[in-house]
C-alpha cells in the first residue's frame, strides 16, 4: 500500500523537498504548452508555482487528508490501492485525427510532467497561473491556486480502441503489443448503454479529497491535450462506495447500503497478486504490474426504490442496513453463510440477493478491487434524479470481471431498480519512473 505523506514536504529530508519531487522533470513539450496557454506562448518546463501544503502542529483528520500526497512515480500507478479518496472526476479521451505516433507519445509524456506536478500539489507550468506574462494565457488554470493537495491521485488507462479502431484501422503501430484480453466488453443482458457515454482510446481517473482539485488535473490535462486528443466523456463522482484500504470504514451507496465490504484492500498482497495486477505470464511485457480498469455507469431508479419496504430492501440486498451485517447473521465482517435456512426451509440470504451472487463462492472464486463513486447529475426530463453509482473496479483480467456481471446480470434481484446506461475497458499500465512517461513500455 502506498501510504499518505502528511503534506508536500519531509521534515527528515534537508532540503525540505516534495518525497516525489524529480531532481529534473523535463518540460511540457512546445504542442503541450500551446494547449495550455495558446499559440503566443511556448518554450516554457515545468516548475513550482508555490507550495501548497498545508502545515498543523496538530493536524485534525480533515487536514490530513487534505495534505496528504501520493507520488505519482512509483512501481503501480496510484490511485488502486491508494486509500479511497472521497471525490472523482473520471474522463475518457479519443486521440483526435492526424495525430501521429509521436504525438501520442509527446502526450503521454507531457501529461505525466503535469500530472507529478499536480499531485505533489505544485501549478503546472514553470510560472504556474499568476507568474507568467501578463498578455498570455496562463500555464496553470488557477482554481487550485491556495488549495493543499488534498491526497490527488492520477491513473491513466489504454483502450482498445487506441490499438485498432471498430473498423480495422491500426492508426499508431500498436496492434502487435494489444493485450488479448484487451477487447470490448460484451453486452450484458439488460444493458441500455449509451455510446455517447461509453468506450474512449485513453482514460484519466483523478481521485481526490477535495472536488476542486479533482476537476482541476482533468480541466488542465485536457487543455495540455489540445489537438491531439479530446474528451469524449466525463463523470464526476462524491462519495466513494468502496474502502480499499482496513484503515477506512465502509461508505453507503445511495440506496443507503454499506458497499464493498468484502471488496479487496491494499494490506492483502496475496489477493493484489492473485487477482489484480497483470503477471508476467498473462499478456505482454509492458503491461507486467499494472491493471484492467472497467468503468460501468450504473443509474439507480432512486424512487422506486425509496417506495420500497425495509423487509424488501434488505432481502435484494441481503444484508440488513444499519449494521451492513450479511442475514444469517454476525456483523458486518462475518463471512456470510448460504447454507442457513430460515422459515420454510427458505435461505436467510435470498437466492437472489446481490450479497449470495457478487460473493466469490458464486463465481469461481473471483475478486476484484472495487473503486467506485455515487454521482447525481441533476433530473431527467420525467423529473426524477438522475443519479446511482459510478463502478469502477480493477481486477487482473477483465475476464474476472465478466464472469462476475453475467451473473449479476442474470440474476440479481437488484437488476429492478438499477440500469447499467455506460461502459469502457482500459488497460492500465504499471507506473512510471522518473525521466521516463507513464506507459513508455507500449512504445518501447
Amino acid at each position: 500500500m502506498t501510504e499518505p505523506v502528511p503534506g508536500a514536504a519531509d521534515p527528515a529530508r534537508p532540503d525540505s523537498s516534495p518525497p516525489d519531487s524529480p531532481p529534473a522533470p523535463r518540460g511540457l513539450s512546445r504542442r503541450g504548452l500551446l494547449g495550455l496557454a495558446g499559440a503566443g506562448v511556448a518554450g516554457l518546463g515545468l516548475g513550482i508555482a508555490g507550495d501548497r501544503a498545508v502545515a498543523a502542529a496538530t493536524p485534525s483528520a480533515a487536514e490530513t487528508a487534505a495534505a496528504a500526497v501520493y507520488p505519482f512515480y512509483q512501481k503501480h500507478q496510484a490511485g488502486i490501492v491508494t486509500p479511497a479518496q472521497d471525490r472523482l472526476h473520471f474522463a475518457a479521451f479519443d486521440v483526435s485525427d492526424g495525430t501521429s505516433r509521436a504525438d501520442l507519445i509527446e502526450l503521454l509524456q507531457d501529461w505525466t510532467v503535469a500530472a507529478a506536478a499536480m499531485t505533489n500539489g505544485r501549478d503546472v507550468g514553470e510560472f504556474g497561473a499568476v507568474n507568467g506574462a501578463y498578455d498570455a494565457p496562463p500555464e496553470d488554470t488557477g482554481e487550485a491556486v491556495g488549495l493543499p493537495p488534498s491526497g490527488l491521485t492520477i491513473t491513466f488507462g489504454f483502450g482498445p480502441s487506441l490499438f485498432e479502431t471498430a473498423a480495422g484501422v491500426d492508426r499508431f503501430g500498436l496492434a502487435a503489443a494489444r493485450p488479448a484480453d484487451l477487447v470490448e466488453l460484451p453486452h450484458f443482458p439488460g444493458d441500455m448503454l449509451d455510446e455517447a457515454t461509453s468506450g474512449g482510446d485513453l482514460c484519466i481517473q483523478a481521485c481526490a479529497n477535495d472536488p476542486q482539485i479533482a476537476v482541476h488535473a482533468i480541466r488542465n490535462l485536457s487543455r495540455i491535450a489540445f489537438g491531439r486528443a479530446a474528451l469524449r466523456w466525463s463523470q464526476l463522482g462524491f462519495g466513494r462506495t468502496s474502502s480499499t484500504s482496513t484503515s477506512q470504514a465502509t461508505p453507503r451507496n445511495l440506496f443507503g447500503f454499506k458497499d464493498g465490504t468484502a471488496n479487496i484492500k491494499a494490506e492483502e498482497p496475496a489477493a493484489t497478486t492473485e487477482h489484480l495486477w497483470v503477471g508476467s505470464g498473462d499478456g505482454p511485457a509492458w503491461l507486467v504490474g499494472g491493471s484492467y480498469l472497467v468503468a460501468r455507469r450504473i443509474r439507480m431508479t432512486i424512487e422506486t426504490w425509496d417506495r420500497t419496504s425495509l423487509r424488501e430492501q434488505e432481502t435484494v440486498i441481503g444484508r440488513t442496513k444499519g449494521e451492513g451485517a450479511p442475514l444469517s447473521g454476525g456483523t458486518e465482517f462475518t463471512e456470510p453463510d448460504f447454507s442457513l435456512a430460515g422459515r420454510a426451509d427458505q435461505p436467510l440470504i435470498d437466492q437472489a440477493a446481490h450479497v449470495r451472487l457478487a460473493h466469490p463462492a458464486q463465481n469461481d472464486g473471483v475478486r476484484i478491487l472495487r473503486r467506485g463513486y455515487n454521482f447525481v447529475d441533476g433530473n431527467d426530463d420525467l423529473g426524477r434524479l438522475n443519479a446511482g453509482l459510478f463502478f469502477i473496479s480493477f481486477q487482473r483480467s477483465p475476464a474476472h470481471f465478466n464472469t462476475l456481471q453475467l451473473n449479476l446480470a442474470r440474476n440479481d434481484a437488484l437488476n429492478e431498480y438499477i440500469r447499467h446506461v455506460g461502459s469502457a475497458l482500459f488497460a492500465v499500465p504499471p507506473g512510471a519512473v522518473q525521466g521516463s512517461y507513464v506507459g513508455a513500455g507500449l512504445f518501447a
